[in-house]
């Protein structure tokens, strides 16, 4: 490491006209001689969600503690066990027999992240509560461009009733910013590229221009990045260069992504949308990582599908949509289905997580820094069971959490609890939250 009184501020981009590129952590934007003390990184905090619960024999490990074996479905992160933390027995809230009827997974994905009762409102008022991502991006938002991202894989509805009597914002959104105002989310990978690179302040010649894609955004910024390069050691250089690197695979994809959209103008989805969740996902958790190495947000969250979530996954050869056979009856060959979409939801996670690990951050890598909760609103989703949640925790969290185990917590503990450890992991204050009835005991003594 070259040692330089030189100081770079966390908040440095590079820019040019109508373009920002945020930065990764580099060595300079540490004062002399801190980076062999400590990182300088904060922990980032993510919440993966997967719609219509999950098929539990194939989930939970049959071993309590660190010697477990992996099940079926967590297979994919056989190469990151010492990573993950396994939770069983947490429970979301839920109204006697609502569960039963019409509005389950609306009332799953509302109250999943808020903890409190959902308003029986028919497509009108909306009520739930400000949910934990909220919570969070109130007190540490004011330290990045975005206090918070919001990102999908699934356009949805947000007027009228999708699962009566409740509004289809319940089931297309699992963030609260306040009781009543819901969090949009962006599933269009070309919007969240401009979102997250745009400057905001240029002028409509130039939008336009960025808009047709005419020029790569590291076009854009190539006098500022040889101006920087000039002042970092040889190490901060390769950084730069990787993470540039990294922002033009990007483009490249979404380029791509949008050619072959052209020779299919009939295909009803927005234009650099991916035909396969693959695709789609891998270009957003990217595009995610990059919002994460550059500090442009600390929070996210990410709903993989939408809460009664039609898509069918031909790539692995289930035609069927997701929802209706999830409610299986005990049928052998559903339930294999359904086994099957978790498990390749696991491995298209596990890619991404192959990535933080991959990726340098201060004196450890991104995965050290992350406290990512994966998991789903319900369990078995043929009873839309909102007890024994499927909850896993993968990272570091900043040396706060240890991997390699399994805990089942004690019975029917409020999946809130863990957010009341997950907020106190953030440095965010909170005496209560939902209907927690604490932090979850050993979470965060487990390292």
């Amino acid at each position: 490491m070259i040692i330089t009184a030189k100081h770079l501020s966390r908040r440095t981009m590079l820019r040019g006209v109508g373009v920002a590129l945020g930065l990764p952590l580099l060595d300079a934007m540490q004062p002399a001689l801190s980076a062999q003390t400590k990182s300088g990184a904060p922990c980032r905090m993510l919440i993966n969600y997967l719609p219509n619960g999950m098929i539990m024999n194939d989930w939970t490990p049959k071993a309590e503690g660190a010697a477990f074996d992996l099940p079926n479905t967590l297979e994919p992160m056989a190469a990151y066990r010492d990573r993950i933390l396994v939770l069983s027995g947490m429970k979301r809230f839920s109204r006697p027999g609502q569960n039963a009827g019409a509005g389950a997974h609306a009332t799953c994905g509302a109250t999943y992240l808020t903890g409190v009762a959902v308003r029986k409102n028919g497509g009108s008022a909306l009520e739930v509560g400000m949910s934990v991502d909220q919570v969070a991006a109130n007190q540490i938002g004011k330290h990045t461009r975005f206090p918070s991202l919001e990102l999908s894989c699934e356009d949805g509805r947000m007027v009228g009733s999708c699962d009566p009597p409740y509004s289809c914002v319940y089931n297309n959104t699992i963030s609260w910013r306040s009781a009543t105002t819901p969090s949009a989310s962006e599933i269009n990978p070309r919007a969240l590229y401009e979102r997250l690179f745009g400057a905001g302040d240029e002028d409509a010649a130039t939008r336009a221009r960025f808009d047709r894609h005419e020029r790569s955004l590291l076009d854009w910024v190539l006098e500022d990045s040889r101006s920087l390069q000039s002042r970092l050691g040889p190490s901060d250089r390769h950084k730069l260069d990787e993470y540039m690197t990294s922002v033009r695979a990007v483009e490249q994809r979404l380029t791509k992504t949008e050619s072959e959209n052209q020779i299919a103008p009939s295909m009803e989805r927005p234009a650099s949308m991916p035909a396969e969740l693959v695709d789609h996902l891998a270009l957003m958790y990217d595009m995610l990582l990059i919002a994460y190495q550059a500090d442009l947000t600390r929070i996210c969250t990410f709903m993989i599908g939408r809460e009664g979530s039609q898509r069918t996954f031909r790539e692995i050869g289930i035609p069927d949509a997701h929802h209706p056979i999830t409610h299986h009856k005990g049928d052998a060959a559903l339930i294999a289905k359904v086994q099957k979409i978790n498990r390749y939801h696991v491995e298209l996670f596990s890619r991404f997580v192959a990535k933080l690990a991959g990726t340098q951050d201060g004196d450890g890598t991104l995965l050290d820094h992350m406290m990512i909760l994966y998991g789903a609103g319900m369990s078995d989703p043929n009873q839309h069971n909102p007890a024994d949640l499927p909850t896993m925790m993968v990272g570091g969290a900043n040396g706060r959490i240890k991997g390699g185990r399994h805990v089942n917590v004690p019975a029917n503990a409020p999946v809130t609890n863990l957010y009341m450890s997950m907020l106190d992991i953030m440095g965010v204050s909170a005496d209560h939250f939902g209907d927690s009835t604490g932090k979850l005991e050993g979470l965060t003594e487990l390292s």
